[in-house]
């Protein structure tokens, strides 16, 4: 592990530490918001699946509270418009998640862990799996998920810490969760912060 270690401590001290800070303040932030907000971040996160997180992005800010109020067909015209993979297919899933935005904030923090909050958006929310509902979560201020896609697995291989998968099955899931975990908690910092470190390494972005 000490190649990673030493990875995330030359970018802590180069200054990226206080862009990581202003990011995770941000997510905090959204988690105090309303119902339709942290909706509206739920929706990005359906957008992100298979899709880039920039343009997952642009289309939140252009959509805006349409992802509540736009009928089906016209959030998935709306959708193709601005480019997304899967129009239809992710309008689906946002449609069918609208019934749960009148209390979302108040279920998800019903939950004894953040753990068990995953599992209720994995089973409820269709389009969210492990990565995505752990991504959601995230990005409204938990901050002891792991966010694992291929970019973090990449990386993790590069460092002998693991074999890259072939599929990202719910064991396997929660098996690099823990190597990740282990790793956060030697470098003394949260999941939310090693993963914004570790997609930094990997892309040269701070991205939410």
């Amino acid at each position: 592990m000490e190649g990673i270690f030493g990875c995330v401590c030359d970018l802590r001290k180069s200054g990226l530490k206080e862009r990581v800070d202003s990011r995770l303040r941000e997510f905090k932030e959204i988690g105090e918001k309303s119902n339709e907000d942290i909706f509206n971040e739920m929706c990005f996160c359906i957008l992100t699946a298979n899709y880039s997180a920039e343009g997952g992005m642009r289309i939140q800010k252009a959509i805006g509270n349409g992802f509540l109020k736009l009928p089906e067909k016209d959030l998935a015209r709306k959708l193709s418009e601005l480019g997304h993979r899967y129009p239809q297919l992710r309008a689906k899933f946002i449609a069918e998640a609208r019934k749960h935005h009148g209390s979302l904030k108040e279920t998800i923090r019903s939950f004894g862990s953040e753990e068990n909050a995953r599992e209720w958006i994995v089973k409820n929310v269709k389009g969210l799996g492990y990565k995505e509902a752990s991504h959601f979560l995230r990005n409204i201020g938990f901050e002891n998920l792991a966010i694992i896609d291929f970019h973090i697995i990449d990386i993790l291989s590069k460092h002998g810490l693991i074999e890259r998968p072939k599929t990202l099955t719910k064991k396997k899931y929660l098996e690099i969760e823990k190597i990740l975990k282990e790793i956060a908690k030697k470098l003394d910092m949260n999941l939310a912060e090693l993963d914004l470190y570790l997609w930094y390494e990997e892309t040269g972005k701070v991205l939410k």
